[in-house]
């Protein structure tokens, strides 16, 4: 008897799926269909205002140009219950794709994703088929505050502490476009802190889904087993893929807390020191860039071989991750403050290097540089379902201001302690800037501050 009733239970959703796919205007449409024409980020006449703020605080003016619709990212990776927009596990950069084929034919051969206990959301260890770590996924849905999230942590929080729930000044359940954005900023101005990182999708036994999902998957697998000519055919076994940030994986590295302490007790060479006050700059200036809300000692790495002291650039590296609470859409103002910890350690009392200047300071006065980095994120951000673009225009109003304070901060000789304490602003858009072509842009410092300024 209780095996009839788990195989009636089975035919349900067997036949739920198969109606399903009826409804969807039946079983020969192709689920991969085109997107409407994208819009460009700025103009949705497609001219792009390539203005931007000088550090002075000047606003020159600057050509209009046109940014081409690449159809090749309106592509449907998913059915119309995904949750992004993107090309099916395939980007521009041929190793990374390696890299995801190496993941989805392990897991394909039974070596499942591992969660990672640490943290506040489900985040995963992807093998490759030699059993060695090779990324870590983030799914959408399982982020701190995603609905399928696996630590019930969070829930607790959310359920008695609802005053205190989420970042008011970040977009909820965008960590994983976070994670990517922080990337692009990397690999744009040339920082080389950020293990790279895009969008993909996955599917395994070992991610969070709901109950309807792993029923509906385990019918499926039953319906393309049973009857494989007809309506086996017509179905996809298998989980349904999760949307989600891929992070390729660091080796060697242990977090700076340790290293930090190490180097106290065993100072560095003079040559090394120096090269790490380096990293450690390019850290800071991405934090600021993009104002990470959650960066604390524990969550960027340090990489130490003393075997090669006489190569400083070989014996020490630095990897900035968990960049997914980062890209808000105002300063925060309201309990917390969110500090950058860096600034408290001894090596943001030094002014910035002349080595940052020179690889920065033009990078970032440079108008097309800056407006083709926000055109690159919009390419990014605009694939999340709920992407609104008021919003990324007002996440990118705060990074314009972020730039400005930096181009400021290493004009002036200062430091990293002296650049977090410099006023915050933002470089909004004016309304009438697509009609103008003087002051596109207005400037509006930070009037309201949060209760706590220490955490």
């Amino acid at each position: 008897n209780e095996y009839k009733s788990y195989l009636s239970w089975d035919l349900v959703v067997l036949f739920m799926s198969v109606a399903s796919i009826v409804l969807k205007k039946g079983f020969d449409k192709v689920q991969y269909t085109q997107l409407p024409e994208e819009i460009d980020p700025i103009d949705e006449d497609h001219n792009i205002v390539q203005e931007s703020v000088s550090p002075s605080g000047d606003t020159p003016p600057s050509p209009h140009t046109t940014s081409p619709v690449n159809h090749s990212e309106q592509r449907r990776l998913l059915t119309d219950e995904g949750e992004a927009n993107i090309p099916a596990n395939q980007t521009n950069d041929p190793q990374f794709n390696e890299v995801i084929q190496e993941a989805e034919q392990a897991i394909d051969d039974g070596i499942l994703p591992e969660r990672i206990y640490q943290g506040s959301s489900g985040s995963y260890f992807v093998r490759g088929r030699n059993r060695k770590i090779i990324g870590v996924f983030k799914p959408k849905n399982e982020e701190p505050y995603g609905h399928l999230n696996p630590k019930w942590t969070k829930w607790l929080h959310k359920i008695f502490l609802p005053c205190c729930f989420g970042r008011s000044c970040l977009i909820p359940n965008q960590g994983y476009m976070s994670e990517a954005g922080a990337s692009v900023v990397d690999s744009k101005l040339g920082l080389n802190v950020v293990p790279k990182t895009k969008v993909v999708a996955l599917a395994s036994e070992t991610f969070n889904y709901t109950a309807i999902d792993k029923a509906k998957a385990k019918s499926v697998k039953f319906a393309t087993e049973k009857f494989p000519d007809t309506i086996g055919k017509k179905m996809k076994a298998g989980l349904p893929p999760k949307i989600g940030s891929f992070q390729l994986f660091v080796t060697g590295y242990k977090d700076a807390d340790y290293w930090i302490r190490r180097f106290q007790e065993e100072p560095l060479a003079e040559d090394v020191q120096t090269h790490f006050q380096r990293r450690f700059e390019r850290l800071v200036c991405l934090d600021y860039i993009i104002r990470n809300t959650d960066r604390g000692n524990d969550n960027w790495l340090i990489k130490y071989d003393k075997d090669l002291i006489l190569n400083p650039t070989e014996a020490l590296h630095v990897a900035a991750i968990d960049n997914g609470l980062a890209f808000p859409f105002k300063h925060p103002d309201e309990w917390r403050a969110y500090p950058y910890y860096w600034a408290w350690l001894p090596y943001a009392n030094v002014p910035f290097s002349d080595d940052t200047k020179n690889e920065l300071y033009h990078k970032l006065k440079d108008l097309e540089v800056i407006q083709d980095l926000i055109n690159e994120l919009y390419s990014v951000f605009k694939h999340d379902k709920g992407f609104d673009k008021a919003l990324f225009e007002r996440q990118m109003s705060v990074m314009r201001g972020q730039i400005l304070n930096l181009c400021q901060a290493l004009e002036e000789n200062k430091s990293p302690l002296q650049l977090v304490q410099m006023p915050l602003l933002r470089i909004e858009r004016r309304s009438d800037a697509l009609n103008t072509r003087g002051s596109s842009f207005i400037q509006r410092f930070q009037d309201k501050y949060p209760f706590f300024s220490s955490c």
